[in-house]
């Protein structure tokens, strides 16, 4: 499985991004995905996940109710887009693929990584 992530830019403090994220390989189908970020200086943490058919996500507390997770699977592409973006949302954001079709906020659930796409709030 290839993924690659991309949409990070620079933005202000309220604006809104979209992450996308392609995978190629294995069953796009069959397998759950997930975010992640890592600010300079920190460890890499559990944003969102999907299952493989879309039907339940999950979140961390300081993202939910700002950010959403969906995919399409016909069109192998996973989302994250991100209103109200707060400083504290600095980080590459990571997307990647899961061992199986069902969730988990672990890094060490998640097989397949892409390169990471670098998103800057400024205040």
């Amino acid at each position: 499985v290839q993924l690659q992530a991309s949409g990070g830019g620079l933005v202000q403090a309220g604006d809104s991004l979209r992450l996308s994220c392609a995978a190629s390989g294995r069953s796009f189908s069959s397998y759950a995905l997930g975010w992640f970020r890592q600010a300079t200086g920190n460890e890499r943490e559990f944003v969102a996940a999907i299952t493989y058919d879309g039907d339940y996500t999950t979140y961390r507390d300081s993202v939910k109710g700002r950010f959403t997770i969906s995919r399409e699977n016909a069109e192998n592409t996973v989302y994250l887009q991100m209103n109200s973006l707060k400083p504290e949302d600095t980080a590459i954001y990571y997307c990647a693929g899961g061992k199986g079709p069902y969730v988990s906020r672990s890094k060490n659930y998640y097989d397949y990584w892409g390169q990471g796409t670098q998103v800057t709030v400024s205040s």
